[in-house]
């Protein structure tokens, strides 16, 4: 990493979780905001996707409470 750079990140690490976020979220705006567009056009058309599979039955749904008590469990140790 460049010293300029760890120099920053040392700095931000420093910061509030809160303040971190907000300079997250202000460097990420400064990246090409084509490809902002282009996210959004790609999350569009995946949800078209999804919801499409839906309608045809072609994908098996998971009830949440299913979901969430996989989320929740402690990982298998295989």
């Amino acid at each position: 990493m460049e010293r300029n750079l760890k120099e920053v990140f040392e700095t931000a690490v420093q910061l509030s979780e809160r303040d971190r976020a907000t300079l997250a979220g202000l460097l990420i705006q400064t990246l090409d905001p084509a490809s902002e567009a282009d996210v959004e056009a790609a999350w569009s058309e995946e949800i078209k996707r999804r919801v499409a599979e839906v309608d045809a039955g072609t994908v098996e749904l998971i009830e949440w409470e299913e979901v969430r008590a996989e989320l929740f469990s402690p990982p298998n140790e295989s």
